[in-house]
Order: C-alpha cells, then sequence, then structure tokens
C-alpha cells in the first residue's frame, strides 16, 4: 500500500498501527531471543549520527536488525559535541556501553545523489564537499571526547548516497569503500576490504561492521531492481521531533529532529519548508501532514512524567514555530504528543490536535 497518497487522517491512522505493530513483534520472545543473539555474536554498539531526512534509514540499507542501531538525527547530520544535550546523550550512551564491558563504533554520516545534486542534502544547501567536511569535525570531536587512540570509541565518517542506498566507507588511511562500486561476488572480500581499511580497527570492530556492509551490498542490488523513481526524492508527510522513532522503519515517511541543538527553530523551519514543497509537487496530498513528538522514558514514576512533560514542550514549540515561519502550512497541521516505554518500544499517545 502507499500510504504517501492516502487522505491525512488514514495516514495518522496507519501510523498509529504501524506503531502498534512495530511495540508488538518488537516485544515477542522470539524477536528479543533474535537481539539478544545478534549482541552476542557482535558485540560492539552502533551509533549512527545522520541527518533528519526520511530517506536515510541504515537499519532498512544494511538489513540490520531493528533495535541495534542508536541513531542520533538532526538537520543535515549537523552536530556539535559541545551542545550540552547532545553531549550528555552521547556521553551517557557511551558510559552505559562499556559499562558492559562492550565497544562503540559511531557511523558520522553525510548524503548525497549521485543522479542530482537537488536530491541531496538541503541542511547545507546541496553542497555535498561541506556535509563531509563536517563529518571531519564531528570525528575530531569524538576522538577529542572518547579518545583518539580508537580502543573503545571508533568513529567512521561514513557518506550515504541516496539513490542505490549505498554506504561510501572512509578509511583511516585515507582510503575509500563505496560500496556501489562491488558486486555479490565480492562479498567474500569484505574482510580484508576493512582491514586495509581500518588498519587501526580491533578484529572483533571488523567482524561487527562486517554484517552492516555485507547487509549494504545485499541492499543495493535490490535497490537496483525496484522502481525507486519516489523513493529518492522528498517524500516526508511528517514531522518528528524528539527521540525514540525506530518503528519508523519504512523510508521516506518522516523529517526525523533530534532535541539537541540550541537552535531548534532552524531545523524546523527547514523541515516544513521539505513538507510543504513536497506537497507543491504533488508528492503527497495537501489536506494536511502531522507533527509527532516523543520523548522515550525507562522507568514509571519520575522518568516517565518528565517524558511527558519534555514531549509537551517540544511538540507546542513546533508547532508554534511552525505557526510563525508557514503560517499557511500550519493550517494543514495536525499535531500528536507522545512518550515511549523504551523496553517495549510501545508508542503512548497524550493527545491529539
Amino acid at each position: 500500500m502507499d500510504i504517501h497518497n492516502k487522505p491525512i487522517q488514514d495516514r495518522i491512522e496507519w501510523l498509529i498501527n504501524h506503531a502498534s505493530t512495530h511495540s508488538e513483534k518488537y516485544s515477542k520472545p522470539g524477536s528479543w531471543l533474535a537481539r539478544t543473539r545478534y549482541l552476542s555474536e557482535h558485540p560492539t554498539s552502533i551509533a549512527v549520527l545522520k541527518c533528519m531526512d526520511g530517506r536515510i534509514n541504515i537499519p532498512i540499507a544494511t538489513n540490520t536488525p531493528q533495535g541495534i542501531i542508536q541513531p542520533f538525527r538532526n538537520l543535515g547530520g549537523i552536530f556539535d559535541l559541545g551542545w550540552p544535550h547532545l553531549g550528555e546523550v552521547l556521553a551517557s550512551y557511551v558510559q552505559n556501553v562499556v559499562s558492559d564491558g562492550r565497544r562503540v563504533m559511531t557511523l558520522i554520516t553525510y548524503h548525497f545523489s549521485k543522479g542530482d545534486p537537488q536530491r541531496g542534502c538541503a541542511g547545507f544547501n546541496y553542497d555535498t564537499e561541506a556535509a563531509r567536511s563536517h563529518t571531519y569535525q564531528i570525528k575530531r570531536q569524538v576522538e577529542e571526547v572518547f579518545g583518539d587512540d580508537h580502543a573503545t570509541v571508533y568513529p567512521i565518517v561514513c557518506g550515504f548516497e541516496t539513490d542505490d542506498d549505498a554506504l561510501i566507507l572512509h578509511g583511516s588511511t585515507g582510503e575509500q569503500l563505496n560500496m556501489a562500486d562491488l558486486k555479490l561476488s565480492d562479498k567474500d572480500t569484505l574482510l580484508p576490504r576493512l582491514e586495509a581499511l581500518f588498519p587501526d580497527m580491533s578484529a572483533q570492530m571488523r567482524q561487527d561492521l562486517l554484517p552492516l556492509v555485507a547487509g549494504n551490498l545485499d541492499h543495493v542490488e535490490e535497490a537496483r531492481q525496484m522502481q525507486r523513481e519516489l523513493d529518492i526524492v522528498h517524500r516526508e508527510w511528517m514531522i518528528c521531533i524528539g527521540r525514540g522513532f525506530d518503528f519508523l522503519h519504512t523510508p521516506n515517511l518522516a523529517l526525523i529532529i533530534g532535541p539537541y541543538s540550541p537552535n531548534l527553530a532552524d531545523p524546523i523551519d527547514k523541515a516544513a519548508g521539505i513538507i510543504q514543497s513536497n506537497m507543491e509537487a504533488g508528492r503527497i496530498p495537501d489536506d494536511g501532514f502531522l507533527l509527532l513528538a516523543s520523548v522515550p522514558f525507562h522507568d514509571v514514576g519520575v522518568d516517565r512524567a518528565r517524558a511527558e512533560v519534555k514531549s509537551k514542550f517540544l511538540s507546542n514549540f513546533a508547532a508554534e514555530r511552525i505557526r510563525v515561519s508557514h503560517p499557511e502550512l500550519a493550517k494543514k497541521m495536525k499535531v500528536k504528543t507522545a512518550v515511549l516505554n523504551w523496553h517495549s518500544r510501545h508508542l503512548e499517545m497524550l493527545s491529539v490536535g
């Protein structure tokens, strides 16, 4: 079913059902055991810093089970570890992983389209070189905070080409590995390629990176066999603000804004502009779009109550910003506020607007 062309109320109903189905599947014993087995075989924790662009879905692009990759999203993949909230969240994430005796691999991504520069990253005004340069700035910050020996936290600059959904790994040697340049018959050569690309990476980390690149090789081949004209352009009909949106494992549905930057107005303005362009170009119906705020919680009581207050703040802030920056678009805005139970991935709706 092509959900993009449905009336807005049908799309919202589909979303609620989709979130519920995801939680049910995520919470099943078999799914829990599968994740546990995967992490026992591949203990390195994987975080991805990426753009809010709905076309960038790393678990889908790497055929990785849901719940394995930890996403951090913001406009253009623009991050600064000096941002107070981002620094706290990332440091807490790393400390929790390391306390379990595991390492962290951080994919710092930029994206572009090989077919049309205007399908690239709007956050950098379609300047791929500027986007790539920024990822190296983030990499240097990660090394400054967590150590440049890469023994525990290993940052990798990673391009994402949205026409083929192909990863481009930038190695510590200055070499690159573009998955779009390989064939399925090259799969047996991936491990030695990773060894050459990241000679200072631990053997376990390389073994844990291998399923992602192998999965991406398979996915690129599948993507090339599909009709992807509408998938490779912006077609989002949702703006999501907050965290806990991994249930949106269908590409090109939502522009996801993490609550990390001290200036949330800019990504909200840009996201609203993309939604408006999607409507004007006829890529989605112009009868409405959804603004969804979500904040995860781990424990009932104070933690959940704080998540509810924070989600309401984000929802109100984003809605008011859209009313100011895009008043005509705001008339078509539907608002939902939610909290997410992190253990079950159950999305609990608080209000409807």
